[in-house]
Formats: C-alpha cells, sequence, structure tokens
C-alpha cells in the first residue's frame, strides 16, 4: 500500500505572508518521513458551497514543491480539465516533467463547480466533452513532436512542445460517491466517466465514495477492462483515493471528533451538515481511522493520499506514525 499527502495549499486567514515557507517545509518533511507522494487539488475559484478556503495554482505550486524534493511522486487530483488550455496545459506538464525528473502524475476531472466554468468560457453541460479534448490533445503534445488536433473545442496543426520527455500517467477520477443532498454531483458511475477510466492508467476514488461503492465501481471497471480485452494487471493500473484527514490524540471518539470538526471546518464549508462530513471523510478516534482505511483497502484501494487539514509539521509525523508505518506494510490486492 502506498500513502501519500496533499500539499497544504488552501489558503487559511492570515497565512498569505508565510504560505510558501510552510509549503516547502511541509514538503521536505514529507519525503523525509518517506511518504511516497504529495498531490494538490485544483479550484480555480473558491467553491464556497464546499470549503471556505480558496487555493493556489496547482501547477505552480507543484513546481514550488519540486524545487525542494528529489523522491516523491507529484499529482493532481485533480486538475479541473474543461477550465484549461491544453496546449498552455501541455507545456506547464512538460516543464514540472523535465525540472522534477518525471515524477508528475497528471490526475484529472470533469469539475462540478459552474462558475469555474463560466468564467472560462464554457459550461458544466460541456464539462465532459471538453475534458476528453483536452486530454487527448495534452497528451498527444506531450507524446511526441509534430501534432495536429481537430475538436470541437480545440484545434492545432503541426506543433510541438517542449521540453519533450516521458509522458506522465493518466489517472482518472470518478465514479458513485455518497447520496446525500449536500453532494456535488450525481451519486452514480456514469458510461463517459467509465469510458474515460479505462481508456487511461488509474482511477482516482472520489473522498465521497463508501468502499461498498468502490468495490462495486471496481468490479464495474473490471468488467469493462475485459470487454476490451484487457485487464488492470495488463495495464499496470492504480487504484488510488483521496481523503480528509485530521488524526487526534484524544482516546475517546467524541473527544476525537470534536478536535476534528474544528480543524475540519476550518477548511471544508458547514453549507455540509456534520453528518455527511463524518460519512464521507475519516474522522474518530486513532484506531477508527485506522480500520476505516482498511475498509478502502479491502475494496480495492492500492493508494491513498490524504489532506492534513494545516501545514502542521505534527500532523505529518502522526499520519507517519499511525498511518503510513502500518499500512506501507499491509500488501493491496493484486490485479489479474
Amino acid at each position: 500500500m502506498k500513502v501519500g499527502v496533499f500539499v497544504p495549499s488552501y489558503l487559511l486567514p492570515g497565512q498569505d505572508a508565510r504560505h510558501g515557507d510552510q509549503v516547502r517545509r511541509f514538503a521536505v518533511k514529507a519525503e523525509e518521513l518517506g511518504f511516497d507522494s504529495l498531490f494538490i487539488t485544483d479550484h480555480l475559484l473558491t467553491a464556497a458551497r464546499f470549503y471556505r478556503v480558496s487555493w493556489t495554482e496547482p501547477m505552480m505550486t507543484l513546481a514550488h514543491v519540486a524545487a525542494v524534493t528529489s523522491r516523491v511522486k507529484l499529482g493532481t487530483s485533480v486538475l479541473v480539465l474543461p477550465t484549461r488550455q491544453p496546449v498552455l496545459l501541455a507545456k506547464e506538464i512538460a516543464t514540472l516533467q523535465h525540472l522534477s525528473g518525471g515524477r508528475f502524475v497528471y490526475g484529472i476531472g470533469t469539475g462540478w463547480y459552474g462558475p469555474e466554468f463560466e468564467s472560462t468560457g464554457s459550461t458544466r453541460q460541456q464539462r465532459g466533452a471538453r475534458t476528453d479534448e483536452v486530454l487527448e490533445a495534452s497528451m498527444k503534445l506531450l507524446s511526441g513532436a509534430h501534432v495536429s488536433f481537430e475538436g470541437k473545442y480545440y484545434r492545432m496543426n503541426d506543433i510541438t512542445v517542449e521540453p519533450l520527455s516521458q509522458a506522465p500517467p493518466v489517472w482518472v477520477a470518478g465514479g458513485q460517491q455518497y447520496a446525500h443532498e449536500a453532494s456535488p454531483d450525481k451519486a452514480e458511475m456514469s458510461p463517459n466517466v467509465l469510458d474515460r477510466i479505462c481508456r487511461w492508467d488509474g482511477w482516482i476514488v472520489r473522498p465521497t465514495s463508501h468502499p461498498k461503492q468502490m468495490k462495486e465501481d471496481l468490479t464495474v471497471i473490471d468488467t469493462e477492462l475485459a470487454r476490451r480485452g484487457t485487464s488492470r494487471g495488463q495495464k499496470k493500473f492504480t487504484v488510488a483515493h483521496e481523503n480528509f484527514c485530521w488524526l487526534s490524540e484524544q482516546a475517546s471518539r467524541e473527544a476525537a471528533v470534536a478536535e476534528q470538526k474544528r480543524y475540519m471546518l476550518g477548511v471544508v464549508s458547514d453549507e455540509r451538515p456534520w453528518d455527511y462530513i463524518e460519512a464521507v471523510y475519516l474522522t474518530g478516534t486513532i484506531d477508527d481511522i485506522q480500520r476505516r482505511i482498511q475498509e478502502r483497502i479491502d475494496a480495492g484501494v492500492e493508494e491513498i493520499f490524504l489532506h492534513t487539514m494545516t501545514a502542521d509539521e505534527r500532523q505529518l509525523e502522526l499520519f507517519a506514525e499511525h498511518i503510513l508505518k502500518p499500512f506501507s506494510a499491509v500488501p493491496i490486492k493484486a490485479a489479474s
């Protein structure tokens, strides 16, 4: 089992002047402690219904992190592709791959927050088609020279994006999620998302998905891959999962949850009821959280990356002691 953490790229009140230094120290500490990866979120605007905070631009922040690390994978979970221009994005990825020694994981999704689409000349209704075009065009540019592309939204003729380096793996987010009025999107796995997942190199399970749903979705993915004459094992396909977590050293569940509520509601919006947050995110005592992570491993998750709720390095140490150390030794289910 591989364990990573999220770069604390959210902007908390009063943090602006020291945020860059905090991010650098956090990244260095994470690598020193042995975490496998550093991931980052993409939100162009403050999605107030879900979060209290805004976020730094992910590609620039990963370049910041790449400069002070040498081993950890650097990934997005996820880039909202309908808001991106494929040539510019390919240039950013190529540059990051070049400067980081090929450590980037291209985690992508369609997004869900309407104002982000509208402010970049798109619509929510176009998000699936735009995602596919941006992904196809950017990967062609990252995989070779003299690229031409003709889509509904994007066109290019005989262009080369340099520096040419190893194209990154593509991990696609989506699938079922906890059915609740506070959920940002439909609860089920759509056929278009299934097709997108099966065409690429990995799947990022939603943080709002329950282990039972993860297992069901993975069965659907395996069935579809078999129909296409391949398998996760043949594709070297990764099943990953992101989630939010604050580790409390309190012995009682009540005290631990009270502490977690204080920190989690510093980042996530209270427009989502606490029962929803508890249902989908990792809360409770350390034993509770370890049990919930194991449930996700049992459902087929091979790699997990977790949001700490602040840049507190003590949280990284607790994550290393209670999550990284025990779960790194846990064998994952072998994909056929």
